[in-house]
C-alpha cells in the first residue's frame, strides 16, 4: 500500500541575482501572482516570470536608484520612481517608455496605479501626494497634509478614494473627487509601513513599525480592532480575495487575521527574511524578499492555512452576491460601487490645479527616446506579453506551482527545515543582524525562532518550534538517547550564564536610571544613563523619550547628541533607527530655533538667560555640524535606512 507523501506547508522557490547592484525595491503584479519586478541601484527596473531564472525584459531611462515600483492591474503598464523624484511609466507590450513624470523634490517612496482609470498616485519623501495622468503626461493634483516621507499608497476597489501610510505615525483617506482630505486615522505610535483596502468592506488595515495591525471602519471612522502581539514591524499585508481574513507578512513569519473580534488563526514560519510584497495565485501565496543584489520568491500552500475559527459572521463573501448588506450587526458594513467603466471622476479636480500641469517638451522627448527596454528573454516576452489581445494574461500559467515533500514524513506543521535557514540566511547581509545579544546557537534556532529588533530577544512567552533533536546528531541506538538527553541540556544551556550576567547587569542599570527619573527630572535621568556608558540604557531610554515630544528641552539636546552620534554609526539596527528618530525630532523641534538665535543680533546690556541659552545653542550647533558629516556619509545606502539618512540630510541643509 502506498504511503502518502506529506508536502511543506511553506517553502522556497528560487534565488536570483537580480542586479549588478544592490536591489532597492521588488513588487509582484497583483493579476496573475506571476509576474515580478525589481529595481536596483544599478538605475534599471527589470522584469521576470516567478520560477524562473532569466531576467524578460530590462527598462532603462532613470539616472539615479529606483525606490518604488508598481505594475497596473492587468499587468500591461510598470511604473518606477527614483531617488531624484523622477517617475516613468513603461509600456509592456510596446516595450518602450510611455511616460516620464517630473514634479516631487526627492525620493518617490510608494506609488499605485488606479484600479479603472490611466491616473498613477505617487507619495515621496517630500511630504507631498501627487495624482497623474498617464495619459495626459500631467499631475491633477497634489495632497498636502503628512509632515513626513508618505510609505504606501493605495486607491480604494471603487476609485473614489485613496489611502496613505507615512513615518508621522498617520494614516489618511483622500477623496479624489473633491481633492481633498476626508479624514486622518491617528493611534499607530511608530511609522505606518502598510495601507490595504477590504476587496468589498469598508474597512481599511494599517501595519506599522510599531508591530501592530489596525483595522478602520471607513463609515464610522473609527477603529475596530488592534492587533498588538508582534515582537517586530509589520512589512506587508494583504486581504484574503473572498476578504474573510488578512495576510501579514512580518520577519521570517506569515500571519492570519481575522479583525471582529481581533485574533490570530495561524502563525506559518517562513524564512523569507524581511518579505518585501504578497500576491495570491491558485490559493498559494507568493512572497518575495531581497537582500544585497538577490531577490527569493517564497511560497505558501493556503490550502493548509486556516483562514478563521470557524464560519465567519458578518463578512462579505467573494461567492456571494454583491447586495447591500442588512444593519444586523456593527460587522456588516457597506460595499463598494464598482463602476462598469473606466473611471474619469479624478479629473473633476483638474481646474484646481492647472498650474501643476506638465506640458510636453523637448526635454521630455528626449528623456523617452533615452530610455529603453532591452528584451533578455525573446521566447519568453513573446509568451507572456503578446498578442496584444490574448485572453490569457501575464503569463498564461494558471497551474499553482508543485509543492515539494517533507523532508521528514510525519512532520507537515513544520514550515521550514533547518537547511532551508542556512540558505536563507547566508543570504542576508551581516548589518542586518537586529541586536548585539541575538546569537542562536545554530542554523535551525534561527529559521524557529522569531527575529526580534529589541535589545533583549530572549524576553519572549515561549519558545517558538524548539526542538531538542535539532541540537544533536542523529541516534544510533536506543541505548544512548540517557547520553544524548544529557548532550541537549548541556548544549541548550551554552552560554547561558553569560546572557543572564548580561541582563542582571543591564537590568541593575535600568533601575539606577529610573530611580533618577522618579526622584528628579528627565535631564538628570539621561545624564545617568550617559554616565553608566551603556548605549543600550541609552537607546531604552531614548525610546521612551522619543514617544512624547514635549519632555524634549534644549538642555537635553547638548546631552543627547552626543550619543546620537554614536548609534547612526552603530552596526545595530535597532541603535540606528533610535538614533534617526531622536534626530529628526531634534532637528524638527529645535534647529528653527537655533540658527535664529545664532543669527541674532548681540544684546545690549547684560541678559545672563540669554547668554546662556546662546551658549547651549552654539554647542548644539557643533555638535549637529559633525553629525551631519555622519548622515551625509550614509545617504547613499539604499533601503529604508538609506531613506531616512537622506531624510535627516534634507533637514540638515541649513547646516551647509
Amino acid at each position: 500500500m502506498a504511503v502518502a507523501v506529506t508536502t511543506k506547508t511553506a517553502w522556497k522557490l528560487q534565488e536570483i541575482m537580480a542586479h549588478s547592484s544592490n536591489v532597492s525595491s521588488v513588487v509582484l503584479g497583483k493579476g496573475s501572482g506571476r509576474m515580478l519586478a525589481t529595481g536596483g541601484d544599478d538605475c534599471r527596473v527589470n522584469i521576470w516570470s516567478v520560477s524562473k531564472p532569466n531576467c524578460i525584459m530590462s527598462l532603462t531611462g532613470h539616472t539615479t536608484p529606483i525606490e518604488s515600483l508598481q505594475v497596473n492591474p492587468n499587468e500591461k503598464l510598470i511604473v518606477a520612481g527614483s531617488r531624484s523624484g523622477s517617475i516613468r511609466v513603461w509600456d509592456l507590450e510596446a516595450a518602450k517608455v510611455l511616460r516620464t513624470l517630473p514634479g516631487h523634490k526627492a525620493n518617490i517612496c510608494s506609488l499605485h496605479f488606479h484600479p479603472f482609470g490611466s491616473f498613477v498616485a505617487s507619495g515621496s519623501l517630500d511630504t507631498n501626494i501627487k495624482l497623474w495622468d498617464v495619459r495626459r503626461k500631467g499631475c491633477i493634483f497634489t495632497f498636502k497634509g503628512h509632515t513626513e516621507a508618505v510609505r504606501c499608497l493605495r486607491f480604494s476597489p471603487d476609485g473614489k478614494w485613496v489611502a496613505s501610510a507615512a513615518d508621522d505615525h498617520t494614516v489618511k483617506l483622500w477623496d479624489l473627487t473633491a481633492g481633498k482630505l476626508m479624514f486622518e486615522f491617528t493611534g499607530h505610535t511608530g511609522p505606518v509601513n502598510v495601507v490595504e483596502f477590504h476587496p468589498n468592506e469598508y474597512l481599511l488595515a494599517s501595519g506599522s513599525s510599531d508591530r501592530t495591525v489596525r483595522f478602520w471602519d471607513l463609515e464610522k471612522f473609527q477603529v475596530v480592532s488592534c492587533i498588538e502581539e508582534e515582537a517586530t514591524p509589520v512589512r506587508c499585508v494583504l486581504f484574503s480575495p473572498d476578504g474573510c481574513c488578512l495576510y501579514s507578512g512580518f520577519q521570517d513569519s506569515l500571519r492570519v487575521y481575522g479583525w471582529e473580534p481581533e485574533r490570530c488563526f495561524d502563525v506559518v514560519l517562513v524564512n523569507w527574511g524581511k518579505v518585501a510584497d504578497l500576491s495570491i495565485s491558485n490559493n498559494q501565496l507568493i512572497g518575495v524578499s531581497f537582500a544585497q543584489s538577490t531577490v527569493s520568491s517564497f511560497v505558501v500552500d493556503l490550502n493548509r492555512v486556516p483562514k478563521s475559527d470557524s464560519v465567519p459572521q458578518g463578512l462579505i463573501r467573494d461567492d456571494q452576491p454583491l447586495v447591500p448588506p442588512t444593519p444586523t450587526g456593527s460587522s456588516l458594513r457597506r460595499i463598494y460601487d464598482r463602476p462598469s467603466t473606466s473611471c474619469s471622476k479624478p479629473q473633476r479636480v483638474k481646474h484646481n490645479s492647472e498650474s501643476e500641469r506638465h506640458s510636453p517638451s523637448s526635454e521630455d522627448d528626449r528623456d523617452e527616446k533615452e530610455s529603453k527596454a532591452e528584451i533578455q528573454n525573446q521566447e519568453d516576452y513573446k509568451e507572456i506579453f503578446q498578442p496584444k489581445n490574448a485572453i490569457c494574461r501575464t503569463p498564461p500559467r494558471t497551474e499553482p506551482f508543485p509543492a515539494p515533500p517533507e523532508d521528514e514524513p510525519g512532520t507537515a506543521k513544520e514550515a521550514v527545515k533547518p537547511s532551508q535557514a542556512v540558505d536563507v540566511q547566508t543570504s542576508l547581509p551581516k548589518q542586518e543582524l537586529p541586536d548585539p545579544v541575538q546569537r542562536p546557537l545554530n542554523p535551525s534556532s534561527t529559521s524557529l525562532s522569531r527575529t526580534e529588533p529589541s535589545v533583549i530577544p530572549a524576553a519572549r512567552n515561549e519558545p517558538i518550534g524548539l526542538k531538542a533533536s535539532d541540537f544533536l546528531p542523529a541516534v544510533k541506538n536506543q541505548s544512548q538517547t540517557e547520553l544524548v538527553d544529557e548532550e541537549a541540556m548541556s548544549q541548550i544551556r551554552k552560554g547561558h550564564e553569560t546572557m543572564c550576567v548580561v541582563l542582571t547587569s543591564r537590568h541593575k542599570n535600568l533601575d539606577a536610571v529610573r530611580a533618577v527619573w522618579s526622584t528628579s527630572d528627565i535631564k538628570n535621568s539621561l545624564d545617568s544613563a550617559v554616565a553608566i556608558n551603556d548605549l543600550s540604557v541609552v537607546v531604552d531610554l531614548l525610546n521612551i523619550v522619543n514617544q512624547k515630544a514635549s519632555l524634549w528641552k534644549l538642555d537635553l539636546c547638548t546631552i543627547v547628541l552626543p550619543q546620537i552620534e554614536k548609534l547612526l554609526q552603530s552596526k545595530y539596527e535597532s541603535y540606528v533607527q533610535t538614533g534617526c528618530t531622536s534626530l529628526k525630532l531634534i532637528l524638527q523641534r529645535f534647529l528653527p530655533l537655533i540658527t535664529d538665535i545664532l543669527a541674532a543680533p548681540p544684546s545690549v546690556g547684560v541678559d545672563i538667560s540669554r547668554e546662556e541659552r546662546l551658549h547651549k545653542c552654539k554647542l548644539c550647533y557643533k555638535q549637529l555640524k559633525n553629525i551631519s558629516n555622519v548622515v551625509k556619509n550614509k545617504s547613499g545606502l539604499s533601503g529604508r535606512h538609506g531613506s531616512a539618512f537622506r531624510e535627516l540630510l534634507l533637514l540638515m541643509a541649513v547646516l551647509d
